[in-house]
C-alpha cells in the first residue's frame, strides 16, 4: 500500500458542525438499539443492531469543541465518558462486549479535563486508517530524522541500524491470549484515578482516530497513522489498546519480543512511532530493546 499523507483542509472547507462540551445522558432507559441513553449517538447508523449487557456508570456523550481546531465535520460525538473512575472488572466485561458485537471499545483514561470532557479532540475517520502503511510510516519517519542531524555521532543511538531503517519486525508468538492479557493489564492500570472512556470502533487500534486524540500531535499532525501501526501491533504482537491520557498510551502484549535481536528490530519500530521512549528513556536503541524482552505491557508518551 502506497505511503499518502492526507490533504490539511481549511476549516471553511469542511465546517465543524458539532455542539460543544458535554451532553447529559436523555436517559437511563436502554433505547431500543439495546444501547443506554445517547451511547448510540456514538454510531453513524445510529447504534442499529447494536447492544451492551453490561451496566454503565453515570457518565455522558463527549463533543468536540467546535472551537478545537477540526478537520473534518462532527455530527456524533467522539465518545462516552464515566463521570467517574471505574475498575478493571468493568474494563474486561466491556472488552467481552466488544468482541461480542456491541461495537464499543472501552479505553481507561486518566482522569483530566484536557483533553476529554474539555472536548480538545479532532476525531479522523476510521477509514483514513486505510490508506497509511505501517512500513513506509516507519521509513518516512527515520529518513526525515536522519536528515536533520547535523552530527553522525548521534546515529550511534540507533545501533545497530544508524542512518537505515530496518523496517517491521517479524510476528511474535503469543504466550497469552490477547484478550485475558489485556484484562490483566487493565487491572493493573485502573487504580482508581481512570475514567471509562467508550468509543465507536471495530478495534482498538482504530480508536485514536475515532475518539480525536491529540496526545503525539508534535510527532505526527494526523493520528490515522499512528492507528495504522497499531493495527499491525495488533496482528503481529497480540497488542490490545487499553489506556490514554493527555499525551500517553498503554498498551497490553500477548506476543512480546523474546530474543534480543528480535527486541531490537521492534525497538526500532517503537522509536519510530515515539521517539521519546528511547531518547527520553534508555538512551539508546539497543538499551530499550533489552526493556522490551518478555514484556506484556508497552507505555508510550510524547512531548
Amino acid at each position: 500500500m502506497k505511503w499518502k499523507w492526507p490533504e490539511a483542509e481549511t476549516s471553511g472547507e469542511r465546517a465543524v458542525t458539532a455542539e460543544k462540551g458535554r451532553l447529559p445522558l436523555a436517559s437511563p432507559d436502554v433505547t431500543t438499539t439495546g444501547l443506554p441513553g445517547d451511547v448510540h449517538r456514538l454510531f453513524a447508523d445510529g447504534g442499529e443492531g447494536r447492544r451492551l449487557s453490561v451496566a454503565l456508570p453515570p457518565g455522558a456523550v463527549v463533543w468536540p469543541d467546535p472551537g478545537y481546531t477540526q478537520r473534518y465535520a462532527t455530527r456524533r460525538p467522539a465518545l462516552w465518558l464515566s463521570d467517574a473512575p471505574v475498575s478493571g472488572e468493568l474494563w474486561a466485561r466491556l472488552r467481552a462486549d466488544h468482541a461480542a458485537g456491541s461495537g464499543l471499545w472501552p479505553l481507561l483514561l486518566e482522569d483530566s479535563t484536557q483533553p476529554w470532557s474539555a472536548g480538545q479532540i479532532s476525531p479522523e475517520p476510521t477509514s483514513e486508517i486505510d490508506f497509511y502503511d505501517p512500513a513506509a510510516f516507519m521509513a518516512e519517519v527515520w529518513s526525515d530524522w536522519v536528515a536533520k542531524q547535523p552530527d553522525e555521532s548521534v546515529l550511534e543511538d540507533l545501533a545497530p541500524y544508524g542512518r537505515y531503517s530496518p523496517g517491521l519486525a517479524t510476528p511474535g508468538t503469543l504466550a497469552a491470549d490477547p484478550g485475558q492479557t489485556a484484562d490483566r493489564y487493565a487491572g493493573i492500570l485502573a487504580d482508581g484515578s481512570r475514567l471509562l472512556g467508550l468509543v465507536a470502533a471495530d478495534r482498538g487500534a482504530d480508536t485514536l482516530a475515532a475518539i480525536g486524540w491529540q496526545g503525539a500531535l508534535y510527532h505526527n499532525d494526523w493520528t490515522a497513522p499512528l492507528a495504522a501501526v497499531l493495527r499491525s501491533w495488533e496482528d503481529r504482537f497480540g497488542v490490545r489498546v487499553v489506556g490514554l491520557g493527555f499525551n500517553t498510551l498503554e498498551l497490553s502484549v500477548a506476543a512480546p519480543p523474546l530474543t534480543s535481536r528480535h527486541a531490537a528490530q521492534l525497538a526500532a519500530e517503537h522509536w519510530a512511532f515515539c521517539p521519546e521512549v528511547v531518547f527520553q528513556g534508555a538512551g539508546t536503541l539497543a538499551g530499550y530493546a533489552e526493556q522490551l524482552r518478555n514484556s506484556q505491557a508497552w507505555s508510550f508518551w510524547w512531548d
